[in-house]
């Protein structure tokens, strides 16, 4: 049987695989397979190694006459259409619970940067502008005993939310239903999504990306946020309404902005966000640890082996 690999991962990763199968791996490690490869070796596989940057749709779905399971290294699925899989008896496997804790360190270090504004501290002493000491150059918000807002109080909220409790905040969240954990341990409150903006100093969201999440936080939930908010996503750009996010950022109606994903990805560095002063980005680097992409990796190649070989998967998508 064939497997197909849309990225390059390392040899001892691949090798269960390699040691059963027919492995077709990409090469390069800086980007994913390309779209007409991917498109041509799906033809006659019987399983597919894939991640965020593939998108999985019925156009190739229909072309993959053999596949029997399509393992993501990845906890979200949203680039799989899992419904068309699901009528082909394609069996799709994820990766969650392995990148829960890099992925709450990065959430956490995108808010102290963007709060306290680390990179435009860099950029001036990288473009040779700092001059003197003044009292009040490039202040920022403190962190310590302030108040986080968590949308979407899973694994990774959780994680977050610990984090903040080290830090002694005040935290709120918002989620589909009450997390007894959170609130237990870490005498996290539970509000509407209404109070959690208003009352907020730093709103991060973690919401998975559903019809029901799609462009959930816009026009409507900036203005209810205080205006020396910081507003962190690390979940999907798919939930912000990313036009609305760059006129309250240039209208100062918020702080400041700390974002891992966009809505379409990868960006340029044309894009608008990123004319502003107030915005903190990164290229969607929210697991993106050594220890957890090499767990993901093997994860991902024991759902497709045990797919191929007809047990259940260690993380299936329902």
């Amino acid at each position: 049987m064939k497997i197909v690999i849309t990225c390059h991962l390392p040899n001892d990763i691949i090798q269960p695989l390699e040691e059963r199968y027919d492995v077709v791996m990409w090469e390069k490690s800086s980007e994913p397979m390309p779209r007409e490869r991917l498109l041509k070796e799906i033809e006659d596989a019987d399983g597919l190694f894939t991640n965020v940057a593939d998108q999985i749709n019925e156009e190739l779905l229909e072309r993959a006459k053999k596949l029997k399971v399509i393992s993501t290294m990845a906890v979200g699925y949203d680039n799989i259409d899992v419904a068309a899989a699901k009528r082909k008896n394609i069996v799709v496997g994820h990766t969650p619970g392995v990148l829960t804790e890099a992925t709450a360190d990065l959430t956490f270090a995108l808010l102290m940067a963007t709060g306290r504004r680390i990179v435009e501290g860099m950029d001036v002493i990288r473009q040779n502008q700092w001059k003197s000491w003044a009292p009040f150059f490039l202040t920022g918000q403190e962190i310590y005993a302030k108040t986080i807002g968590i949308i979407g109080m899973g694994r990774i909220g959780l994680g977050v939310a610990k984090r903040a409790k080290g830090f002694s905040m005040d935290i709120l969240y918002h989620n589909r239903s009450r997390n007894q954990e959170a609130e237990q341990e870490l005498q996290a409150t539970y509000c509407d999504l209404d109070e959690l903006l208003t009352k907020s100093d730093y709103v991060v969201l973690l919401a998975p990306s559903t019809e029901n999440t799609y462009k959930m936080i816009g026009k409507e939930q900036f203005a209810k946020m205080k205006n020396t908010a910081v507003f962190i996503n690390t979940s999907r750009g798919t939930n912000v309404d990313e036009e609305a996010l760059y006129h309250a950022l240039k209208e100062e109606e918020i702080f400041a902005a700390g974002l891992d994903v966009f809505d379409s990805e990868p960006i340029s560095s044309t894009h608008p966000l990123l004319s502003l002063r107030n915005v903190t980005v990164l290229p969607h680097i929210g697991s993106a640890a050594i220890e957890t992409r090499e767990e993901m990796a093997r994860l991902a190649c024991q759902n497709l082996l045990n797919g191929l070989e007809g047990r259940p998967l260690v993380h299936e998508v329902k």
